[in-house]
């Protein structure tokens, strides 16, 4: 697995969102986008991840950048955490693992002393020609999305 840095290009996607739509990195070409992995839909730290993002999506499409959450969520479990927290972000499903896989998200974790596999929290920041132009790893959510904001509109 290869870990995803600044300046790579960015690993092509093809994944479901959450209502009934699709979302690919061919159809987001010629435009910046970020992309964030989350853990799970509706846990604590993911909603808030998700509802942050969501207050500053317009903020997100006037500077030209669209935002996709991903999880490896079944497509109906992101319908029902979208429609539960009116989140205004695109959440897609990676339920087979590929797109968790290529971006280098998908790991041991641990809790309590459980070891377990699972998505690391990041976020990768993607210019318009497909590029790598931010990447943040083992997120904290306090803050993150204006942060990436912030990025978002230096390009």
């Amino acid at each position: 697995m290869t870990e995803i840095t600044e300046g790579m290009k960015a690993p092509a996607f093809d994944m479901a969102t959450a209502d009934n739509g699709r979302v690919s990195s061919a159809a987001l070409s010629g435009s910046p986008y970020v992309l964030y992995f989350y853990p799970k839909a509706d846990t604590p730290g993911c909603t808030a991840e998700g509802q942050d993002f969501s207050a500053l999506a317009g903020d997100f499409a006037a500077a030209g950048a669209r935002v996709i959450g991903v999880s490896r969520d079944p497509v109906k479990k992101l319908d029902r955490f979208k429609a539960k927290y009116d989140l205004g972000v695109v959440l897609a499903s990676d339920e087979p693992g590929d797109v968790t896989e290529a971006f280098g998200v998908w790991g041991e974790k641990s809790m309590y002393g459980r070891v377990y596999m699972g998505i690391e929290r990041a976020t990768f920041l993607i210019d318009g020609a497909g590029v790598v132009r931010r990447v943040w790893r083992k997120v904290r959510v306090k803050d993150h999305a204006a942060e990436v904001l912030t990025a978002v509109r230096s390009l």
